[in-house]
């Protein structure tokens, strides 16, 4: 009996201990219904950093006459692509919730830099397509807006100035930004990238230049004058590649095996003799088995990008073509990618000269911002391209500086020192930096893109994107409305966007 007491007690605070656990445990989601869990910026920041840093594939290099491919018909070679897609909301949702676990936690350092990446993302899908939904964007958890009106890219890209300004200014009270993996917590170093970037964007509105409204010249030498900018390739907003699972290089393992160099690209560099050749591409087959050296130019041939693919695979197969230099497939680490670098700032304080917007400026500076631009570049792959450092030395720069396609004293015209500025602007954003190569020939149209021959879209280079299907399905309004104010109704790839106007 007093066993079958004990055991009966026993049970009994069994089963008193096991009620009490989960009345705690109740209690503990009763006290916290709807509180979501508790993220720290920072552990956000690494990945919204990563995905604006990170590089964003060949297609851009297709489209910007630097490759060509043998194996199938690139749209972005041919001009035939149509619709792309509003991915980039789905980062902008990160930097929202950035945002918010800032402002709860009292860590505004990680508000400023949103609003960095907030103009960053808004700033690429508004070049992409034109009006975009912005002041009503992401507003569908906080004020029920699940069908965003879209906004006029003529208001839109001022408010991103108005972004980047307010993150320089409230970064000057900040002293490290944990969790920061590109520039290792330095705030001076980001306010350099952001108004790098200020400036990047005022060029790109050079066509609204006497725009008075806008008063981009002033904007600019404001920007100049008075705040930090980049000073050397180190200053660079870039992302370093890691050896290891989910940080090698974006293009690592890649298939080049049927990608090769396009003639605008390849000529450009042979016409300059820029030893920067043999860093992007690898000698055709035939100069290899010539036993042509690396270093010389006759070793490198190309494709004419309006050949059908199938003739662009015939001229590969003879051995004529030039493949991509394999570093850049198999180098886990290989060089890093740049948001925007130091060698692009020289070049827009050169343009930026030449028309005038920096006061005192004159085509002495204008030479010494375009000749630093290129030394940059050199440096540029002689840190990062050890293998070729020997092509690219002082003596090697020096050389470079004096080509007659290159030595800026013999561009004599306003035009002609575009075109020269843009043409080493252009050469120089090999695999860097999305399609900023693209957008500044369409601003620009230097260098000239060879059309005809397989080229669709009539023979013309594209200058947008159209609007993603879902949007005529969930927001069919706002979108219709949008193309109705630019376009005319007509939702199409040629449609003449407020930048260009």
């Amino acid at each position: 009996m007093q066993i079958m007491k004990f055991l009966q007690k026993s049970i009994l605070l069994f089963l008193l201990a096991g009620a009490l656990f989960s009345c705690e445990k109740l209690q503990d989601i009763n006290d916290n219904p709807n509180n979501a869990p508790v993220t720290h910026p920072k552990l956000l920041l690494k990945d919204i950093a990563w995905n604006a840093f990170d590089g964003q594939g060949t297609g851009s290099m297709f489209a910007s006459r630097v490759m060509v491919s043998s194996d199938g018909a690139s749209n972005e070679q041919y001009y035939t692509w149509d619709r792309d897609n509003f991915d980039r909301y789905n980062q902008l949702r990160n930097i929202t919730k950035m945002m918010e676990e800032a402002d709860k936690q009292g860590t505004p350092e990680y508000t400023y830099l949103a609003h960095f990446f907030r103009a960053y993302q808004f700033y690429q899908l508004t070049r992409r397509f034109g009006d975009i939904p912005y002041s009503d964007a992401l507003k569908g958890e906080t004020d029920g807006v699940y069908a965003p009106k879209y906004d006029e890219q003529s208001k839109i890209i001022p408010a991103l100035l108005d972004e980047l300004k307010a993150a320089n200014e409230g970064l000057k009270s900040v002293t490290y930004i944990d969790g920061d993996i590109i520039y290792g917590g330095d705030p001076m170093k980001w306010r350099k990238l952001i108004n790098s970037f200020r400036l990047r964007i005022l060029m790109n509105l050079s066509n609204k230049a006497n725009d008075a409204t806008l008063d981009i010249p002033a904007r600019f030498r404001n920007i100049y004058q008075n705040e930090p900018l980049m000073e050397s390739i180190d200053d660079a907003g870039q992302l370093v590649y890691l050896d290891q699972k989910g940080s090698r290089y974006f293009e690592f393992l890649g298939k080049f095996g049927s990608v090769g160099m396009d003639s605008t690209f390849v000529q450009l560099l042979k016409d300059r003799q820029d030893p920067r050749l043999f860093v992007f591409c690898q000698p055709n087959p035939n100069a290899v088995s010539a036993g042509l050296p690396v270093n010389d130019f006759d070793a490198y041939g190309s494709a004419d990008p309006t050949l059908t693919f199938g003739a662009i695979s015939d001229e590969r197969n003879k051995g004529y073509v030039s493949m991509v230099n394999p570093r850049y497939f198999d180098d886990p680490v290989n060089e890093p990618h740049k948001l925007m670098g130091y060698e692009e700032l020289q070049f827009i304080l050169a343009e930026a000269t030449v028309r005038g917007w920096i006061e005192g400026g004159d085509l002495a500076k204008a030479k010494a911002f375009y000749n630093e631009g290129i030394k940059a570049s050199f440096l540029f792959y002689r840190k990062y391209a050890e293998k070729y450092a020997a092509y690219l030395g002082d003596g090697a720069i020096a050389e470079y500086l004096n080509q007659p396609m290159v030595n800026f004293d013999n561009a004599t015209t306003f035009d002609e020192r575009i075109r020269y500025i843009i043409t080493q602007k252009y050469i120089q954003f090999y695999f860097q930096t999305g399609w900023e190569q693209f957008y500044n020939h369409r601003r620009t149209g230097y260098p000239k893109f060879l059309t005809g021959g397989a080229v669709g879209n009539n023979g013309q280079v594209p200058v947008r994107w159209m609007y993603p299907e879902d949007e005529y399905n969930t927001n069919a309004v706002n979108v219709q409305d949008a193309v109705a104010r630019q376009f005319n109704g007509d939702d199409n790839i040629n449609g003449t966007i407020w930048l260009l106007k």
